[in-house]
């Protein structure tokens, strides 16, 4: 299952198109920063005893339930990855390649839609849509009997003991996204925010500062840093070039047949962003501080100096939380 966002930039940094504050400070902006972004929360551990999240777990894990028996939801998620899939394209059920880089799993369903069209409304509409995607299936109801033969009818009732039918698809992805919901990471920027002045370094304060003078924030706000608005990305020839795209992807447009949704991407959220590569929507690059350099090109015609680009990719390290432990299959 991919978790796809919204901007033609992969889980990272869209830099706006209004240019750099006029500023003579370039202290730490802690007050400014609690404003423009917010705190993620870790989850209570009692949330993850939960039946329907122990139940979404073993579901997210299982490769019985899809057509070749060999892949599951994780596949294209890996923990190695932080939740994400270094490959730039992750293979389904059916051998397919995905037109797209598969974006991270972690703190994705706090987003309110998901993927990069932003085409899935929850992470429960998109766990369901995958069992006819990734997973290969005819059709939704194709899962049923895979649950059955799988011996899961126990966990759904316990789950969903209230329906009248508790083992449905619609159950099944109810499942999936409250396990998905867990998938929290608190980094080292939330104690920062918190009070903790040493939990960023002099660099990373810096490029926080040139984050937040660029105007890179008005696009990447809020706990996630992006992932709550749309954006229409005027794609420059210039950028297809310097990624290497085979074509010139028209975004929401592709699904929507809406003129005025061509080149409209999710602003793509940062959280884990260092670990997260390649980046773009086509993964066509693979480094984080080349993908800064190239979006400060394309986003705010500027280009960056080394010490410049260097401060900002530092600061985007330090939205790196722990994998969480609970990030791997049921024992």
């Amino acid at each position: 299952m991919r978790l796809h966002g919204f901007l033609a930039l992969t889980a990272f940094l869209a830099l706006c198109s209004c240019g750099p504050a006029e500023r003579t400070d370039v202290g730490t902006p802690r007050s400014e920063a609690r404003e423009l972004f917010g705190i993620v929360q870790a989850v209570d551990r009692a949330t993850l005893s939960r039946a329907d999240v122990v139940l979404g777990r073993g579901l997210f894990w299982d490769t019985r339930l899809s057509v070749d028996g060999k892949t599951a939801c994780a596949s294209c998620h890996q923990a190695t990855d932080w939740g994400a899939d270094r490959r730039r394209f992750s293979p389904d059920a059916r051998g397919k390649l995905t037109s797209r880089n598969s974006q991270t799993v972690f703190n994705a369903v706090l987003q309110p839609q998901l993927r990069w069209t932003g085409d899935r409304k929850s992470g429960a509409h998109q766990a369901e849509r995958s069992l006819t995607g990734s997973m290969g299936l005819a059709s939704a109801d194709a899962l049923v009997p895979l649950l059955k033969s799988a011996g899961y009818e126990p966990a759904f009732k316990a789950a969903f003991g209230q329906a009248s039918d508790p083992l449905t698809p619609a159950n099944y992805a109810k499942a999936v996204e409250a396990y998905e919901a867990t998938l929290v990471t608190p980094a080292p920027f939330d104690r920062f925010l918190s009070g903790e002045d040493g939990a960023l370094s002099t660099e990373q304060k810096k490029g926080l500062r040139l984050f937040i003078d660029f105007g890179c924030a008005d696009c990447h706000k809020g706990p996630l840093l992006g992932g709550t608005s749309l954006k229409k990305f005027g794609v420059a020839k210039d950028y297809w070039i310097a990624t290497r795209s085979e074509k010139q992807d028209v975004g929401l447009f592709e699904s929507s047949k809406n003129e005025a949704d061509r080149y409209k991407f999710r602003v793509s959220m940062l959280r884990n962003v260092a670990n997260t590569g390649p980046y773009f929507h086509d993964g066509a690059v693979a480094g984080l501080e080349e993908a800064v350099r190239v979006m400060a090109d394309v986003q705010l015609g500027k280009r960056l100096a080394d010490e410049e680009a260097k401060a900002i990719t530092a600061f985007l390290e330090s939205l790196t939380g722990e994998v969480p432990s609970h990030y791997a299959p049921p024992k």
